[in-house]
């Protein structure tokens, strides 16, 4: 497969193999002919053949030009091997970046969706750039308790975003969340957004001629993508709230009882927070059968869609958090702190069972 590395390692990923030639064609002293990036740059030192290095070069080059990254031709002495590629830095620069704390920490949460992928070290130098600009020491001020919590995206990442880019079809195996089913899908992907603490790909099933919405940690194997560029089209308004609405799950109400000054990402996307089930409850949240909360802990409310997230998220805070309601939530919650409990890791006994309520 193009892309492969030499040694016969794992193909190098799309966005990585783009990234790599924007480094190496900003920092060329003057110009990068095909030759030398093709043995220079990583992911295209694995293309099998001439041709197949051609087409992949011709494609990114399309793609970051596209994206507004200004590469020029720089013509030789009229033979094509000496013609060569640069970026144009002055075109390519940006003004001088003047972010406030709010500013700043924004950028900072974004930046954590990548700390588990190629771009982790990238991501981190750029933020120490930034911070040093002024005005660090407020940002964890400013955005205090929104830490995104989403799980790695996982090796289906990257051949989809090629897809959506290019307007690919692609095939994959996905397990069904209800049934547990595998079955192969065939999509056209139209875009890929995280919510509930997972990652999922919108587009047009192929199979079932509608819209449907596939979480990307539930395909099974990888996801080999066509061969043909430009092989669908992808709708002017493509409505993805709605989509992952629909596909992530019915909003419901959690109840948990948190000790004081605990678990602030929970009390920050709380809509009801009070001490000891006393103040009035919002008619929706269906609690009257609720147990009543351990004396001088908070009850917090928490709206949710992702399940399987949230009982991650309140495992997590161990003891400090209990699940009142619902019960489903509360068995997901027992059932990794149970599983927990069994790896012994020297914690104290009793202390992981309780956070389970």
């Amino acid at each position: 497969m193009a892309g492969d590395d030499a040694a016969g390692g794992p193909p190098t990923r799309p966005d990585e193999r783009l990234l790599n030639l924007v480094i190496a064609l900003v920092n060329t002293s003057a110009a990068m002919t095909k030759q030398q990036v093709r043995s220079s740059v990583h992911g295209y030192d694995g293309a099998p053949s001439t041709d197949a290095f051609e087409r992949m070069f011709e494609r990114d080059k399309d793609t970051l030009r596209a994206l507004g990254v200004p590469i020029v031709t720089v013509e030789g002495s009229g033979h094509s091997d000496d013609v060569g590629y640069r970026i144009d830095n002055e075109a390519y620069a940006l003004p001088p970046v003047d972010l406030t704390p709010a500013e700043l920490g924004v950028v900072a949460l974004a930046a954590q969706l990548w700390s588990d992928k190629t771009l982790r070290t990238d991501m981190s130098r750029a933020l120490t750039k930034l911070a040093a600009a002024g005005a660090a020491d407020a940002v964890g001020d400013a955005v205090a308790g929104l830490t995104p919590r989403l799980r790695a995206a996982g090796d289906a990442y990257g051949p989809l975003l090629e897809a959506v880019s290019e307007r690919r079809v692609v095939t994959f195996r996905y397990r069904a969340a209800n049934t547990g089913e595998v079955r192969t899908r065939t999509l056209e992907p139209w875009r890929i957004a995280a919510r509930g603490g997972g990652w999922y790909v919108v587009g047009h099933d192929r199979d079932r001629a509608a819209t449907r919405v596939f979480r990307l940690s539930r395909i099974d194997g990888r996801v080999r993508v066509g061969s043909t560029a430009g092989a669908y089209t992808i709708p002017e308004r493509v409505d993805v709230d709605a989509a992952l609405g629909a596909g992530v799950g019915v909003e419901r109400a959690a109840d948990l009882a948190v000790v004081p000054e605990r678990a602030p990402a929970l009390r920050a996307r709380a809509v009801v927070e009070h001490v000891d089930g006393t103040a009035e409850e919002p008619a929706d949240a269906h609690r009257h059968d609720r147990p009543r909360a351990p004396r001088g802990r908070d009850v917090v409310t928490v709206r949710f869609r992702s399940l399987t997230a949230l009982a991650d998220e309140v495992a997590g805070y161990g003891a400090a958090v209990l699940v009142l309601g619902p019960a489903q939530l509360r068995a997901e919650v027992r059932r990794r702190l149970t599983a927990a409990a069994r790896l012994d890791v020297g914690t104290p006994a009793g202390r992981t069972g309780e956070g389970d309520g």
